[in-house]
């Protein structure tokens, strides 16, 4: 690629060997301007011709007018980036003589302009950034714009952002405002949105999407910032999730129809207000309704070149005035011979003015070659337009206000309150209400404070649009007297006119409305008592005892006493429990029963420990009590164990107490008490309620309880065990959140509100409430005290999940197992005195007696306890006197069984 510097040498030859073959344009007949005392200046457009031309003869005409100096136009346009005929309509003016050039926009052919001009002694005025000290720009400094960025990034507290450059040029801002956080700065992302340089920037911007960042600093020219802004919202990054600084002073001139409503944040900069009368005045020219509402609300169709170019002819008009510059006509092919001796002169003294009046940019003055005086607005676009939100200047840096954007109707948002400025009290600290910001920066003015309710006056503010002023009204909230008409605190700062507004959390009372005005409540509460989580508890004596209730170690008592008698009372009915002792001896005399009473409780204990024993048996009957009583172990054994390892485990704390009668009640001796003024004081000092009262009693008797402000009574709960504190729920709410060992007893004892202390019959009342309904409409107040109570300061305690509570199993968990056991035992039972009565009647029979007899015999012998040896030839027995007494009931009993 051919160096544009040698092509610029190529055509001096040229026009050295043939100096009169070029065809000048019309000039509007300007060739004789040195015969009629007129001084000509050169502009050279590239884009905007018409309107730069409107506002180039208007900046002539003011000048003219109010300076006195004789200043004509020669006007010309030339393709964007053409430099080759940017340098021939240069020499085409020169040529004609004029005193000095303006333009044009292309910083690559400003660039050789400036060559050409310096080579002759023209002062060449241009009006885009740059890092040159060469010609004269009012354009802001790329060191100056970062110190209006860093300022407005470390205003905003971003600890992290993503730089969007368009090319290498605005890389000098960046490192500007590197030197300037030093070491301990925002991690910053650093993308080129313009990387493909073919206009299509999705690319990028999807993967500013995919970041976790949401705060975006965005610096590039005016011709590509309208379509990044546009190709942005198509990627959908311009949302309530994103948060914007434009570093692009043209921005309130850009069509920001369509993102109005988008919900982003987005902040940027402009060096002139619309609201000015000259540019008011230039707007009339340009074709331009003056009224701001008849295109868009707050902004501004007139560009930065524009402005600049209008400051650059009065202050070379100034220079003028001063400074008599007589143009000659010079030749592009022989600068040595026809250099000016007095440009040099001309130049030097226009960078020695200081202009303050017929500017729009605000003053100008040098320091070296570049520019310095100007007051930037800090603008934020909002559904109405571009609204002012402060101001930055290099001596005081950013400062916030809040200012009318303009006088339309728009929804949701009123701006009757514009230009009033509220002193507004809090108290700090008094958190999460309000409380100093934490920084190693010294910080004034509302911004060393932030909170709650920091955070809802400036929402209510940028919906109505009045300014602001904190001031720490301290913890004493007021109180107010209706016979002496007096008051204290807050209440009597608001009364006496010292202050406007009061955000804390004050509770809106009869009493207190009889001498101020409350807004409708922001939160809703009730008083309630924090005191301590329940601790674990020392272990019982019978802790082994605490799986099963008390119900069903009852009905495993009697279960086992049933089961132990039932393998008694069949063992001796069933025949085949009576065993022979000599089982040598085949004709024995007796038999004994294994089944005594002591054995049938050793077997039934045996069976409920899962041991066993060395009984075993052998009937029918009882091995249908034994396999009953075997499964109804198991399971009574399985769910003890499962339920003891919970118990072991599993914390079972204990409180002292429970709800606010144990507290009225002094409940193991826990004392209490509240903030000693306010409105919890006041609620137990008028209640009916006799709970109440004796707690008032109780608090009036012992004001060594009581306490000055919220903050000691929680540093009281969380050192005693014996201590509890009377507050709003919301600040026991905000104070569990953070101090894991604190908890809520009870529900609240009332209801009632919070709200925004005021003036009474306060003009602005009504205005005030709508913007808060529209608030908790929207969801913004959920949103905030979801940030205070939820995020900032927590996380200590929220990821703790509490374990379920161990609870002791009772019958109706068990009640089945009893059922089968009671039902296996009344079979057994029933099956065990049908056999018995069965084994009687044939053994009856077989010796021939009556049965009613043998039922009765054997019966008694049953229920002889103290017996367990049945004698077998006993001449007692109405069996001996049978002729076959020789038969032995062993043998019955195996015929029986045959």
């Amino acid at each position: 690629m051919i160096d544009m510097h040698f092509v610029i040498l190529l055509v001096l030859v040229i026009n050295g060997f043939s100096p009169n073959t070029a065809q000048y344009d019309s000039y509007g007949g300007y060739n004789n301007f040195q015969n009629m005392g007129s001084v000509p200046i050169g502009l050279l457009t590239d884009q905007n011709t018409e309107q730069m031309n409107i506002v180039f003869d208007h900046a002539i005409d003011v000048a003219n007018q109010e300076v006195g100096t004789t200043l004509t136009s020669l006007k010309a346009e030339v393709n964007y980036g053409n430099s080759y005929q940017s340098y021939e309509k240069l020499c085409r003016m020169l040529e004609t003589g004029i005193a000095g050039v303006f333009g044009p926009s292309s910083r690559y052919s400003a660039a050789h302009l400036m060559s050409i001009c310096d080579a002759m002694d023209i002062p060449h005025v241009y009006s885009h950034m740059s890092e040159d000290a060469e010609g004269f720009n009012l354009h802001p400094h790329p060191a100056d714009l970062a110190k209006a960025l860093y300022s407005l990034i470390t205003e905003f507290d971003w600890t992290r952002f993503i730089f969007l450059y368009e090319s290498a040029e605005y890389l000098n801002i960046l490192q500007e405002m590197s030197k300037m956080f030093g070491m301990n700065g925002p991690v910053i992302t650093v993308l080129r949105y313009d990387m493909q340089m073919n206009g299509n920037y999705k690319q990028v911007l999807r993967r500013v999407r995919k970041s976790v960042d949401n705060r975006i600093v965005v610096v590039g020219s005016s011709e590509t910032m309208p379509e990044f802004l546009n190709q942005a919202q198509q990627v959908g990054i311009i949302n309530e999730d994103y948060k914007y600084i434009i570093g692009n002073l043209d921005f309130h001139s850009f069509d920001l129809e369509e993102y109005k409503y988008s919900e982003a944040n987005i902040t940027a900069l402009r060096m002139f207000s619309p609201e000015k009368m000259a540019v008011k005045e230039l707007l009339t020219k340009m074709g331009f309704p003056t009224d701001q509402d008849e295109f868009r609300n707050g902004s501004c169709p007139i560009t930065v070149e524009m402005a600049l170019t209008y400051d650059a002819v009065q202050l070379f008009a100034e220079t003028l005035k001063n400074l008599p510059f007589k143009p000659v006509s010079q030749n592009c092919s022989m600068r040595s011979e026809h250099v000016r001796d007095d440009g040099s002169s001309f130049k030097n003294y226009m960078r020695t003015l200081r202009l303050t009046e017929r500017v729009l940019t605000g003053p100008i003055y040098f320091e070296g070659n570049v520019r310095k005086g100007y007051l930037l607005d800090v603008i934020e676009l909002q559904p109405s337009g571009i609204v002012k939100v402060g101001t930055w200047d290099e001596r005081r840096n950013y400062r916030h206000q809040r200012l009318a954007p303009t006088t339309a109707q728009f929804d949701n948002i009123d701006n009757s309150l514009s230009n009033k400025t509220f002193t507004v009290l809090l108290s700090v600290p008094n958190k999460p209400y309000a409380q100093l910001v934490e920084t190693f920066k010294k910080l004034e003015g509302n911004s060393q404070y932030e909170g709650y309710g920091v955070d809802l006056i400036k929402e209510l503010a940028d919906k109505l649009g009045f300014n602001y002023t904190f001031v720490n009204g301290g913890n004493d909230y007021g109180s107010y007297n209706k016979t002496s008409n007096e008051s204290t605190g807050m209440l009597r700062e608001i009364m006496m006119g010292r202050a406007d507004l009061a955000i804390t959390d004050l509770t809106i009372t009869s009493e207190r409305e009889e001498a101020i005005d409350f807004s409708i409540p922001f939160m809703n509460l009730g008083i309630g008592i924090l005191y301590l989580k329940p601790q674990k508890a020392k272990p019982e004596l019978f802790t082994f005892m605490d799986p099963f209730s008390g119900e069903v170690w009852l009905f495993l008592g009697f279960s086992f006493l049933g089961v132990a008698l039932s393998f008694f009372i069949l063992g001796r009915l069933s025949p085949s429990e009576w065993d022979n002792p000599f089982p040598c001896n085949e004709e024995p005399e007796e038999l004994e029963n294994q089944f005594t009473i002591g054995n049938s409780i050793w077997f039934t204990t045996g069976a409920l420990l899962q041991q066993g024993s060395e009984i075993g048996p052998k009937a029918l009957s009882t091995r249908t009590v034994a396999s009953f009583w075997w499964f109804f172990t198991l399971i009574v054994v399985s769910s003890y164990t499962a339920n003891l390892a919970a118990f072991l485990t599993i914390e079972n704390p204990q409180s002292l107490i429970n709800s606010v009668d144990d507290l009225a009640n002094n409940k193991d001796g826990v004392v209490y008490g509240a903030k000693r003024t306010g409105s919890t004081r006041n609620f137990f000092l008028s209640s009916d309620d006799e709970r109440h009262k004796r707690m008032n009693k109780f608090m009036t008797e012992h004001p060594e309880h009581l306490t000055e402000d919220n903050m000691e009574g929680v540093s009281r709960v969380k050192t005693s065990t014996h201590y509890a504190f009377l507050m709003e729920s919301t600040s026991i709410e905000y104070n569990t959140k953070r101090e894991c060992n604190l908890k809520k007893i009870g529900d609240a004892l009332d209801e009632k509100g919070y709200g925004i202390a005021m003036p009474k019959n306060w003009p602005h009342r009504d205005k005030f409430n709508n913007a808060i309904l529209q608030l908790q409409e929207q969801g913004v107040l959920e949103k905030m005290k979801k940030k205070w109570w939820n995020e900032v300061g927590t996380g200590i305690c929220a990821t703790k999940e509490e374990a379920p509570d161990a609870t002791p199993l009772d019958m109706n968990n068990l009640n089945g197992v009893f059922f089968v056991l009671l039902v296996g035992s009344c079979c057994a039972l029933l099956y065990g005195v049908i056999s018995w009565v069965l084994f009687v009647m044939k053994k009856a029979h077989h010796y021939r007696v009556s049965v009613r007899e043998a039922l009765k015999e054997e019966f008694l012998f049953v229920i002889d306890f103290n017996s367990y040896v049945r004698v077998l030839k006993n001449s007692a027995s109405i069996y001996s006197r049978s002729r076959q007494s020789s038969m032995s009931v062993a043998s019955m009993a195996q015929e029986s069984g045959d």
